[in-house]
């Protein structure tokens, strides 16, 4: 069985979320969004990457901030959904309930993207002043917390400062936002330099469970990242990446952004898919081998 034939509760730009009481069933498709956009192709396998990628950090770093994951086995699937489980296995996670924070938790290491144009502007990043002299995938002297609002289904996110933050969720809460995700990018960043990953900026996605702030969603993901490989990185020029990146470039060079996005070449997906399985392999050093 290739799909579900019921009902989600609630559906993303990739994932779609079933209630089912005390829980949450999250599912990863293989959908693709870039800029916001939901593509007209899938990715193969790309929701199994991106669940069991999130598994593999949410377990590893469970003791440094708790995490909204039950599990991920099929034998723990609800009854409803036991009919399905050959697509289920490997993309789906049962998480508890949060209440969701209302902000994207951004994390930059590296001056790219974004923040790369702003910083073009006038040297700041969401509000922070930036050293002159950088260019583009500079280190940044220090990881900085870039926030950003938390868009709607067919919106575009937009970058704020701290204090914007502040001003939305709270200032306690705010702070515990900056603290919580610089300390797991700095992990992260520190496990994946051994692994040969500079992780350049990410995104992270809090709720409060039981009143503890906690990890949902997914997390340092080929979506919610930039991964780069750190052999023959070097600073002024954009960098080769484990992630959706391959897909956007096309985008850019072959769309005006107007009216629906088009399809990817074959070429473009499958060179996609690779760099989604490569990330995979080279994070959980692990081979990818589907669940199915």
């Amino acid at each position: 069985m290739s799909a579900i034939d019921l009902r989600p509760d609630a559906s993303g730009k990739v994932r779609d979320i079933y209630d089912c009481g005390d829980t949450l069933l999250m599912v990863a498709s293989d959908r693709i969004s870039c800029f916001d956009y939901i593509l007209p192709d899938e990715i193969p396998y790309k929701g199994e990457i991106l669940t069991r990628i999130s598994a593999f950090w949410f377990d590893k770093f469970a003791d440094l901030m708790p995490n909204h994951l039950v599990s991920t086995a099929a034998d723990d699937l609800p009854e409803q959904f036991q009919p399905y489980r050959s697509y289920l296995t490997g993309r789906s996670m049962l998480v508890r309930k949060a209440q969701t924070v209302p902000i994207e938790a951004i994390v930059r290491g590296y001056l790219t993207g974004s923040g790369k144009k702003t910083y073009d502007q006038d040297r700041t990043v969401c509000g922070i002043l930036l050293p002159e002299g950088l260019t583009e995938a500079s280190k940044l002297p220090e990881a900085i917390f870039t926030p950003s609002t938390k868009a709607a289904l067919g919106d575009h996110d937009e970058n704020i400062s701290y204090e914007r933050c502040a001003q939305i969720v709270g200032e306690g809460m705010a702070q515990a936002l900056r603290d919580a995700s610089l300390k797991i990018y700095t992990a992260a960043a520190e496990y994946a330099a051994t692994r040969g990953i500079i992780i350049a900026d990410t995104k992270f996605e809090f709720g409060v469970i039981d009143g503890q702030l906690s990890l949902i969603d997914e997390c340092l993901t080929p979506d919610s990242s930039r991964f780069w490989p750190a052999e023959g990185y070097a600073p002024g020029h954009v960098q080769p990446s484990y992630d959706k990146q391959y897909a956007r470039d096309w985008l850019k060079a072959n769309w005006d952004f107007t009216g629906e996005p088009p399809h990817l070449p074959d070429e473009v997906i499958e060179g996609t898919a690779r760099r989604y399985r490569e990330a995979f392999e080279i994070i959980t050093g692990e081979p990818f081998v589907p669940a199915e």
